[in-house]
């Protein structure tokens, strides 16, 4: 009877023993994950948003402009914007181009009339080359314009070429990829997108 009782007594120790090791094994991988991981995220991202704070950086603005997400108000100014740009770009190549023409009369008139004034020849054809230039320049504006829209989701141009006046609208939509104008009529509204389409074809 007592040496039952000391071997129940034993094997309680045991028991403890082996409890004991258990509780004494290394954290798991949860645990080290938590620790090693998710704290220091966490701190960072604290620290982080203290130092936006301070220096007036609104981080869900800028998390906005670089997802693309804009609010109707935002499509609605940018589709100003490029559409004042457009007009602008529009008027200044068509007037670049009506100078262009007066002065290459007006060169050619000077060489009918006296081949040996070249000062005066020569200041036309700078002039010429100088309006040229500035036409140029407003081409590769528009052609920068162009690029834009390209780079764009077909999301988020959609809307803003659907704010645009027709004239405006057709010039982009008419240089612009196959694929990418695809891209974008399957964005729009299937009406206006198969109204632009009809207006393409003409």
């Amino acid at each position: 009877m007592i040496s039952l009782a000391k071997g129940k007594v034993q094997n309680a120790n045991k028991v403890e023993q082996i409890g004991g090791t258990e509780e004494e094994k290394s954290p798991g991988i949860f645990q080290k994950l938590f620790y090693l991981v998710l704290i220091p995220l966490l701190f960072v991202i604290a620290v982080l948003l203290v130092i936006a704070t301070v220096t007036d950086f609104n981080v869900f603005e800028k998390a906005s402009e670089l997802t693309g997400l804009s609010s109707e108000k935002s499509v609605e100014e940018s589709s100003t914007d490029y559409s004042k740009k457009i007009v602008e770009l529009e008027a200044q190549v068509k007037e670049k181009e009506a100078e262009i023409e007066q002065l290459q009369s007006k060169l050619d008139s000077a060489l009918a009339e006296n081949e040996d004034n070249v000062a005066i020849q020569q200041q036309l054809q700078s002039e010429i080359e100088s309006l040229q230039q500035t036409e140029s320049e407003a081409k590769k504006e528009f052609e920068d314009i162009l690029s834009t829209f390209e780079k764009m989701s077909a999301k988020s141009a959609a809307p803003i070429i659907s704010e645009m006046s027709d004239e405006e609208a057709l010039k982009i939509l008419s240089n612009m990829k196959p694929e990418t104008l695809s891209a974008i009529f399957e964005k729009m509204d299937p009406a206006e997108a198969a109204r632009y389409s009809e207006l393409l074809s003409k």
